[in-house]
């Protein structure tokens, strides 16, 4: 199947079976979608699903419409927004982005690629992502669910990660000037809801007939993985402090992991277990800990075992909350186990 016959199938079935987002406009609509809620969807959807990310943008977009209603917010409320999404860098690159649209560009969002990667937090992803589909621009978007498509419908043999280049270079190879963001969201869609990493559904895809991994047999071992390196373990000691109904909370220090957030008060997190002596030791305040068990949490690096220590009291450098469904997940599960 050539460029030609690909793409009208591909479109065709888009043109039918497109997800209705409530940061998208339908397929071939004469109007642009907004910039402002492109990028938006398109930052919350890193290493996030859809249906995940969905409440959080509408609710983000009714609190702050547009990215100047963005930039003005304070950094404490963001955060909290943004509580629950996970890899809370994101949230932090949001706000700078959006403060510098606001002050270097008027509000407006570059137009085109490069200046569109020039803003904090906006890497080649993201900004071919909002190039094609903002701005019509023929940009050669390349996700997770793209390399997945491309690897299948070429029947690339080389492993990811090894294999990114070549997968991009053939998505280049389908990217022209008709319907750049159609064609964008198109090969997206595809790879959610069809081109699945389990149980593809071949049946339903629009090019069947052009997929060398489907014409092999086995489209499902596609794209072919290294071997997976073992994920570290490290251990720390979360403290649940109670006074009044309340508990007790902190800010984490800006950067670094979950940085800005509210949190409970932690140890360090190391490669060893921390005994009973040293988990008291470095509590924050001198009071009748007792330990409570430990929970499991798994971020994209490492594995956390985490021992969770409870006690009554006061301690001074702590803020106090009755309501905890802010906190990232890590934290509420050891709120929980409290």
């Amino acid at each position: 199947m050539d460029q030609a016959r690909l793409r009208k199938a591909l479109l065709g079935w888009y043109d039918r079976q497109a997800r209705t987002l409530p940061w998208r406009t339908p397929p071939g609509s004469n109007s642009a979608p907004d910039p402002y809620f492109v990028w938006l969807s398109e930052v919350m959807l890193q290493q996030t699903t859809v249906p995940h990310a969905t409440p959080y943008f509408l609710n983000f977009t009714r609190r702050w419409p547009t990215v100047g209603d963005l930039a003005a917010a304070p950094d404490a409320d963001i955060m909290a927004a943004w509580a629950g999404l996970g890899y809370y860098a994101r949230a932090r690159n949001l706000l700078a982005c959006a403060r510098t649209v606001a002050r270097d560009h008027g509000g407006i969002f570059p137009d085109k690629e490069e200046g569109l990667r020039a803003l904090p937090g906006i890497g080649t992803y993201t900004a071919a992502a909002i190039a094609a589909i903002a701005f019509q621009r023929p940009a050669n978007v390349v996700d997770g669910n793209v390399e997945r498509v491309m690897s299948r419908l070429f029947a690339v043999q080389t492993p990811l990660s090894a294999a990114k280049p070549e997968l991009a270079s053939l998505a280049a190879s389908l990217v022209t000037n008709d319907r750049p963001g159609d064609w964008a969201q198109a090969l997206m869609d595809l790879g959610a809801t069809v081109c699945r990493p389990k149980g593809p559904l071949c049946d339903l895809c629009p090019l069947d007939l052009a997929c060398a991994a489907l014409a092999d047999g086995n489209p499902q071992t596609y794209p072919r993985k290294s071997p997976k390196a073992l994920r570290p373990r490290r251990y720390g000691v979360a403290y649940v402090l109670r006074r009044n109904g309340k508990t007790a909370l902190m800010t984490r220090p800006t950067k670094g992991l979950l940085g800005g957030m509210l949190a409970l008060p932690t140890s360090e997190w190391r490669a060893k277990p921390w005994t009973d002596a040293e988990a008291q030791s470095a509590a924050p305040a001198a009071l009748a800990w007792r330990d409570a068990g430990e929970i499991e949490h798994v971020f994209t690096h490492f594995a956390l075992t985490l021992r969770v220590f409870v006690a009554e009291g006061n301690w001074n450098e702590a803020a106090w909350f009755s309501d905890l469904s802010g906190l990232p997940s890590v934290f509420l599960k050891a709120a929980r186990k409290a």
